[in-house]
């Protein structure tokens, strides 16, 4: 394996795992799609994460998966890098996305291993080598404990980073110690992401650099991006003015263990959208929208951030 395959892709910076519009009916709602992606690129974000955790891939059927992918790559092929989510429960299916995002013109592919069955670090390692093999893109080893019940050791995080197709971690474990271990470990060999946006990840990337942030929803634009803009200009006051508003965020409406506080993710990300004035819109069930009293606490965040 060559030590600087990280170098095949050229994503970095604030990349949002972006929510899917539906509309009042629940179907999948393409105009509002359509309307996300502008705001999102115009508010300077550096690569887009589609059908992810907070994009409910798993009330998505696979032709509006593969319509979600068409859609968005019709409209943002080549203005930024994009990658899919082909999370799923066998390697077939996820080589199916897979297909489906190389074909809309995506540049890789994201994948936590199969939620629900926790399989062991062999049955990992297989599943990423399988996929890795057929799947066309580079491919993006998610790390997400809330979701799949396994936070991936660095031993097998060391045996992913060595499969040929592996260019990058999102690591979203909520322990901060095993990001660091992980980044210090891979970070000539995969890009690794999940810096937090504080005075602790911006000290590390301006001692040690870093490729990014996978983030979740984008809903402070600009103050996201701006957050890796400003550190690459060298205006650390600024970049942390950033970060000390995505915080706020994490703080107010997350707990520790990157859950909602007053609901699932996308709701809380889709009522702040809506409350900007972007396409936000419902979730799909077993998820529920928020209540309107929560919409006010989030309206209220973002008020005290002067986003609205």
């Amino acid at each position: 394996m060559a030590q600087d395959k990280r170098s095949r892709v050229n994503w970095q910076g604030y990349l949002p795992a972006i929510t899917t519009p539906f509309t009042s009916d629940l179907a999948l709602d393409e105009a509002g799609l359509g309307g996300l992606l502008e705001w999102l690129h115009g508010e300077g974000m550096h690569g887009l994460v589609l059908a992810g955790t907070t994009g409910e891939w798993t009330s998505l059927s696979m032709a509006e998966r593969a319509t979600l992918f068409r859609k968005t790559g019709e409209q943002m092929r080549g203005k930024l890098p994009l990658i899919a989510g082909c999370s799923s429960f066998t390697a077939q299916e996820s080589i199916a996305f897979a297909r489906f995002a190389k074909e809309a013109g995506f540049d890789g592919i994201l994948m936590t291993p199969p939620p629900y069955i926790r399989p062991n670090p062999q049955e990992i390692v297989d599943f990423y080598t399988a996929v890795g093999k057929d799947a066309g893109l580079p491919i993006c080893v998610y790390n997400w404990p809330p979701g799949t019940g396994i936070d991936m050791p660095l031993p097998l995080l060391e045996r992913l980073a060595e499969i040929d197709a592996v260019v990058a971690i999102k690591q979203s474990t909520p322990r901060f110690t095993h990001f660091a271990e992980t980044f210090f470990a891979l970070r000539d060999k995969v890009r690794v992401f999940g810096f937090p946006m504080d005075e602790l990840g911006l000290t590390m990337l301006r001692v040690h650099g870093g490729d990014g942030t996978m983030g979740a929803g984008g809903v402070l634009g600009r103050a996201q991006s701006g957050f890796y803009d400003h550190l690459w200009a060298g205006d650390i006051d600024a970049a942390r003015a950033c970060g000390l508003k995505d915080r706020v965020l994490m703080e107010e409406w997350y707990t520790p263990d990157l859950i909602g506080k007053f609901g699932s993710g996308p709701a809380i990300l889709k009522a702040a959208l809506d409350a900007r004035g972007v396409p936000g819109g419902r979730v799909r069930p077993p998820l529920r929208d928020v209540s309107d009293a929560d919409r006010e606490m989030i309206a209220t965040t973002l008020r005290n951030l002067n986003m609205i």
